[in-house]
C-alpha cells in the first residue's frame, strides 16, 4: 500500500517535478561557477514551483551560508544540499502523530469545496482500521446536505456519527457528540465545521464557541485543529491558511488533490511561512487515498527523476 501511495504522490507531482528537475539540472550543469546569476536562476525555478518568494529566500540564504562555510565551488555540489535543506525544513519530528494514540478531539476546518468532509471520512476509516473507536460530529449545519454527505462517509468507515437538523446550532451538535464519545469511550472525535459563514467575525466567534464547549465538556482530551487545503489552488491555499490562522490555533494541514495538477511546492511554503506542519496528503478519491505526510518521500517525489 505504501508503494502504491508513493507512486500516486509521484504521479500527482509529475508536472511540478518535470519543471523543477529540468530547471535545476539546466542550472546545475549550465553554470561553471556559483555567483549571483546562479542564485537568481535557482530562485526563479523555486518560485515558479509555488514554493513562494519568502520561503525561496529562506532556502537560498541557507544554501549560500553552506556554500560559503564548506567552500563549495562546483554548482553540481549544491543540488543535494538544496534538496536536503528542503527535507529538513519539512521534517515533522517524532511527535507529529501522538494524537492518534491519545483521546483526541480534532476540529476540521476549511472553505467549502476543498475536500473537508471527504478528508474526515478518510481519516475516520484510517483510525478505525487501526482499531480506534471513532465518533464523527456533523457540525457543518449551514451547508445543505453536508450532514448527509458525512453520514455516507461514516457508513463507509463504519464509524459512529452525531448529526443535527440543517441550520441547527453547531455547538449543540458538538455537545451531543462529546457526550456520545464519552459514553462510548471513543478514542477520537472528528468534528466537521462550517466552511463559510457571513464574515470572518462570525467564523471566529463560531470557532471560539466550539473551543469553549470542548474545554468545558471534554477538557481531558488532546486538541487538534486541522485545516484542509486544495493543493491545486497554489498560493490561494496559503492565503486561506493565513485567514483561518487568525481564527483558530491550527495544528496541522491536510493537503488534498495532490493527484491532479497541483504545484507541490505549496506544501513547502505552508510549512515554512506559517509554521503549520502538513500532516496528511490526499492522492485520490478512494477512502484509503489519504496518507500521512512523510518529508523524505515527498521531497523524493518532488525532486527525483
Amino acid at each position: 500500500m505504501a508503494v502504491k501511495l508513493f507512486e500516486r504522490l509521484a504521479s500527482g507531482l509529475s508536472k511540478t517535478r518535470s519543471h523543477i528537475v529540468s530547471g535545476l539540472n539546466s542550472i546545475f550543469t549550465g553554470f561553471s561557477s556559483i555567483g549571483e546569476d546562479f542564485y537568481e536562476e535557482l530562485e526563479e525555478i523555486l518560485i515558479m514551483s509555488d514554493i513562494g518568494v519568502h520561503t525561496t529566500e529562506e532556502i537560498l540564504e541557507k544554501l549560500k551560508e553552506q556554500v560559503k562555510q564548506q567552500h563549495i565551488k562546483d554548482p553540481m555540489d549544491c543540488k543535494e544540499l538544496l534538496i536536503q535543506n528542503i527535507e529538513n525544513q519539512m521534517n515533522l519530528g517524532e511527535n507529529a502523530f501522538d494524537f492518534e494514540n491519545e483521546k483526541s478531539v480534532i476540529l476540521v476546518i476549511g472553505v467549502n469545496g476543498v475536500g473537508k468532509t471527504t478528508s474526515i471520512g478518510k481519516l475516520a476509516s484510517q483510525f478505525k482500521n487501526h482499531g480506534k473507536k471513532v465518533v464523527l460530529a456533523a457540525a457543518d449545519t449551514f451547508r445543505a446536505a453536508a450532514g448527509n454527505q458525512l453520514k455516507e462517509w461514516a457508513d463507509r468507515a463504519n464509524a459512529d456519527i452525531v448529526m443535527g437538523a440543517e441550520g441547527s446550532d453547531p455547538g449543540s451538535v458538538l455537545f451531543d457528540a462529546i457526550q456520545s464519545a464519552k459514553n462510548k469511550n471513543a478514542d477520537i472525535l472528528l468534528c466537521d465545521t462550517a466552511g463559510r459563514l457571513h464574515n470572518k467575525k462570525n467564523l471566529m466567534e463560531e470557532l471560539k464557541k466550539l473551543d469553549r464547549i470542548i474545554e468545558k465538556e471534554y477538557d481531558a482530551c488532546r486538541r487538534e485543529n486541522f485545516i484542509v487545503l486544495d493543493a491545486t489552488t497554489g498560493q490561494n491555499a496559503l492565503v486561506q491558511a493565513k485567514q483561518f490562522q487568525e481564527c483558530a490555533d491550527i495544528t496541522g494541514v491536510i493537503l488534498t488533490k495532490m493527484d491532479g495538477s497541483a504545484k507541490g511546492g505549496i506544501a513547502i511554503a505552508i510549512q515554512s511561512e506559517l509554521g503549520i506542519p502538513v500532516k496528511y496528503i490526499g492522492v485520490g478519491e478512494q477512502i484509503d487515498d489519504l496518507q500521512r505526510f512523510d518529508s523524505h518521500e515527498f521531497v523524493q517525489a518532488l525532486f527525483t527523476e
